[in-house]
C-alpha cells in the first residue's frame, strides 16, 4: 500500500542524509521525497512517499522517531489529507500542434509558462494520477522533457503537523 509520511526535522546539514540513509539501510524504497523549510526557519518539513504494509510503515515511523534530527512524524495516509504534485513538461508546439497543445493544457487546467517558436512549457499541479493522465493523453513524440516534484501533502481540517 502507498503511504505518505510527513515529518518535521531540524533544518541542519546532514538531516536529509540521515533520513534517506535509514530507508536505504533497511531496504525500503522512497518513491518521492520533498523537503523545504517551514514557517519556522529552524525546522524543515519532509514528505516521503513509500510503499509497504501497515507493519512496515509502523517500523519506518518508529525508526524515524529515533533519529535525533526528527522532531515529529505522521503518516498522512492514516486520515483525510490533500496531496499535490507539480510537473513542468516541455512539449513540441509547432504549426498545427500549437493549438492542440494549448487545448490539452486548458483541459487539464495547466498553464503555459514559456513559449518558443517550436515548444511550450506547461505547468500542471494535481494528484499524481492527474499528471500521469496528462502525459498519457499526449503523443509520446510531443514530449521533449518532463520534471516532477513528487508529492507534498497536508492533513485536512484540524489535523496539523507542528510542535
Amino acid at each position: 500500500m502507498r503511504h505518505i509520511v510527513s515529518l518535521l526535522l531540524e533544518n541542519e546539514a546532514g538531516a536529509l542524509s540521515r533520513v534517506s540513509g535509514l530507508f536505504s539501510a533497511r531496504g525500503y524504497n522512497i518513491e518521492s521525497l520533498t523537503v523545504a523549510p517551514t514557517e519556522d526557519a529552524t525546522l524543515s518539513r519532509m514528505t516521503i512517499v513509500t510503499t509497504g504494509s501497515d507493519d512496515i510503515i509502523e517500523q519506518i515511523t518508529k525508526q524515524l522517531n529515533k533519529l535525533v534530527d526528527v522532531v515529529k512524524v505522521v503518516d498522512l495516509s492514516d486520515g483525510e489529507h490533500i496531496e499535490r504534485e507539480l510537473m513542468l513538461v516541455k512539449v513540441r508546439a509547432a504549426g498545427k500542434d500549437r493549438e492542440e497543445m494549448k487545448r490539452m493544457a486548458d483541459i487539464f487546467r495547466g498553464r503555459i509558462i514559456d513559449v518558443t517558436d517550436k515548444s511550450y512549457t506547461i505547468e500542471l499541479t494535481g494528484t499524481g494520477a492527474k499528471l500521469d493522465a496528462f502525459l498519457e493523453a499526449l503523443d509520446k513524440g510531443a514530449i521533449l522533457e518532463a520534471v516532477r516534484t513528487g508529492a507534498s501533502g497536508i492533513g485536512r481540517g484540524e489535523r496539523v503537523l507542528r510542535l
